[in-house]
């Protein structure tokens, strides 16, 4: 009988390998290729590296003229009509440059450009591929847009040979799911905090070797009871430089102190800088801001949804330590929903509350009114 080149969990880990070496062929600005099941093949970079001499290359292979793909967010704010699902296609002539490309992605000079467009999209139904180069681009933590053209399925062989990537749309699509999925204790040590000196963290990582997450267990919790638990997304600006326009950092060193004042617990501290949108597009948000966008406002306009977070990776790890019962500190309904849609009983939510201050308090109100958290 012939044997299998890979295993099932073998041919799963390859398919996380290969959508994680896409992410970082994306940061590098280098063009890549995806293929579908319906053998359609597209080539695409994303839009904020994107040079003339990429967008010739595209044209070069594909002997057709790319289009601009961005968010529906992105586009209400660009006033492009949303005749597609969730992405819309703004074809060449609309754009015609490198620059102007980069510029209708980027919402950074949108107030110095009051007067643009109006710009056509198509209306014909979006390939699969196209949805998966963006959803790359976001998973690459770039601005989520790419330019991308169809280019003939025989071609992709040929572009695989010459080195290009090749990653299936189905790979690019599932892969933070799956990623998350895949999550499995890596390395232990003890680490005294202040405030908490008989505390053990465990650090895990997925199969694709990406993020790691940490797990911030605070003395010997029961598993056959509710554990109180915190699930901290990290926030370079509010956790280690003291930044005043959140409240990360009063609500990381908040729950080591609540947490070790119960005697046990757990806080997961997360790899999803700026709710799953990276530092440096949190950046750009922070920027926005300071014209008079809000916080939802900000992500919307960069073409994030207002959250970007997934909650399965703080689930996948609850399991792995054998805790399915939580008293979760929250103020955000979002992370109840997220942890039982994957298994895990909330039995209380424990509010986790802080004083604002005048560069927070916007921010704050935002959180209650728009994102509805319990404040």
């Amino acid at each position: 009988m012939k044997s299998e080149l890979f295993t099932k969990d073998q041919s799963k880990d390859q398919a996380l390998i290969n959508a994680d070496r896409a992410t970082f062929e994306m940061r590098r600005g280098r063009p890549l290729c995806i293929v579908t099941d319906d053998k359609k093949a597209f080539l695409a970079v994303p839009t904020e590296t994107i040079t003339e001499r990429a967008l010739e290359v595209l044209k070069e292979i594909s002997e057709k003229e790319p289009d601009l793909a961005l968010t529906h967010h992105r586009a209400r704010t660009l006033k492009v009509r949303l005749y597609t699902d969730e992405i819309v296609l703004v074809p060449f002539p609309a754009w015609h440059t490198a620059e102007t490309a980069r510029n209708l992605a980027d919402p950074s000079t949108d107030l110095d450009n009051p007067l643009r467009g109006p710009f056509a999209a198509k209306r014909e139904k979006l390939a699969e591929g196209v949805l998966a180069a963006v959803n790359l681009a976001k998973s690459a933590r770039l601005l989520p847009s790419v330019v991308i053209v169809e280019i003939d399925y025989s071609k992709s062989f040929h572009l695989k040979e010459k080195g290009t990537l090749i990653v299936t749309s189905k790979e690019a699509l599932n892969y933070e799911i799956d990623s998350s999925a895949s999550l499995k204790p890596i390395a232990a040590a003890d680490v005294p905090l202040e405030n908490a000196e008989n505390t053990r963290i465990l650090a895990f990582r997925s199969s694709d070797g990406g993020r790691d997450h940490l797990a911030i267990v605070i003395g010997s919790p029961p598993s056959d009871k509710s554990v109180l638990i915190r699930i901290h997304s990290e926030c370079f600006t509010g956790d280690l430089i003291g930044s005043l326009k959140c409240d990360c950092g009063q609500q990381l060193r908040g729950a080591i102190n609540q947490i070790s004042e119960e005697g046990s617990g757990i806080l997961l501290y997360l790899r999803q800088e700026g709710r799953g949108i990276g530092l440096l597009n949190k950046l750009r948000a922070y920027a926005l801001q300071g014209q008079g966008f809000d916080t939802v406002e900000a992500n919307e306009r960069l073409g994030f949804e207002s959250d970007e977070r997934l909650f399965l990776p703080a689930a996948q790890i609850l399991k792995k330590l054998g805790f399915y019962n939580v008293r979760l500190m929250t103020n955000n309904p979002e992370k109840v929903d997220g942890l039982e849609r994957h298994g895990i009983t909330v039995f209380e939510r424990v509010p986790h509350k802080f004083p604002s201050n005048e560069h927070n308090a916007f921010y704050l109100t935002v959180k209650r009114e728009k994102s509805g958290h319990l404040l």
